[in-house]
């Protein structure tokens, strides 16, 4: 039996996001839409999909999870708070001087499993760590967020040759593809497309999802290994800046600080869907 219901699940999104605007707008700096648009993963990651905790964070039997688009860190930062790993108060010394809640995630934090942030990184570590677990027979499973710009990196491609090649069906990429990145589009930039049928064609399983509706994220990954020998990747089709009207599909907001009246404004639309989800 699951431990939360969709609903739920959706209320701790919204709560997800107003902790993440709060710690950004304390620190004065953060990857504010790309953290918006990869809440809801990070939420059914860690409440519903993943075997770990802080209680066996140093179990060698634990789920791994790997964000390689680490520059998203708040969502990442607020998930691991609310699951226990650390205080939530801690997050209000994030980026400032002698903090080790940085810009990227450090192991220096608890519940963080390796230094990312360098893109393109994420996928061949955590193809690394798939094969320790094959090569051990040990049950866990390795889960990895990648950025859709992320996909310019030739080591990703590196990555995912090597995992199929190996038949690592423990390992789990989930693609963040809210279409932008940091100067444009991801067709203006460099495009990756079409992504499913490049994966599939380095020996793939593909899946698509609606990155930011719970329901189909827990569906999609409940089905995951869905072949046998073969790595997954999910495509979550995410909006940037999801749940700010003024955010949303927006690329200045990759990065930037709401102002006191933008965060005013975005926390009132986040407590008035907060208030709608719990009548």
């Amino acid at each position: 039996m699951n431990k939360y219901t969709d609903l739920e699940l959706q209320i701790k999104s919204v709560k997800y996001r107003k902790a993440l605007l709060k710690y950004i707008k304390i620190a004065n700096a953060g990857h504010t839409g790309g953290s918006l648009s990869c809440t809801d993963i990070l939420n059914v990651l860690y409440n519903d999909v993943m075997n770990v905790s802080p209680e066996n964070f140093h179990d060698n039997n634990r789920d791994r999870y790997i964000q390689s688009k680490g520059h998203s860190v708040e969502a990442f930062y607020v998930v691991l708070a609310d699951k226990g790993f650390f205080p939530a108060s801690d997050l209000k010394t994030m980026c400032k001087y002698q903090s080790k809640y940085i810009g990227h995630p450090t192991r220096k934090v608890n519940g963080i499993e390796f230094n990312t942030g360098g893109l393109g990184h994420g996928l061949p570590i955590s193809a690394g760590i798939a094969k320790a677990g094959k090569m051990d027979n040990a049950p866990y499973k390795v889960f990895t967020l990648l950025g859709d710009g992320e996909l310019a990196e030739g080591s990703n491609w590196e990555g995912a040759m090597m995992a199929a090649h190996y038949k690592l069906d423990n390992l789990v990429a989930i693609l963040d593809h809210n279409a932008l990145q940091i100067t444009g589009t991801n067709r203006e930039v460099c495009s990756p497309y079409p992504i499913d049928e490049k994966f599939k064609a380095f020996g793939w399983e593909v899946l698509e999802v609606d990155g930011n509706n719970i329901s189909q994220l827990r569906e999609t990954f409940a089905k995951v290994p869905s072949h046998e020998g073969r790595p997954t990747l999910i495509i979550a089709n995410t909006v940037k800046g999801k749940g700010v009207s003024f955010m949303e599909d927006v690329k200045k907001w990759h990065h930037g600080v709401p102002s006191d009246e933008q965060y005013e404004q975005a926390i009132n639309e986040l407590d008035a869907e907060l208030e709608k989800l719990e009548a």
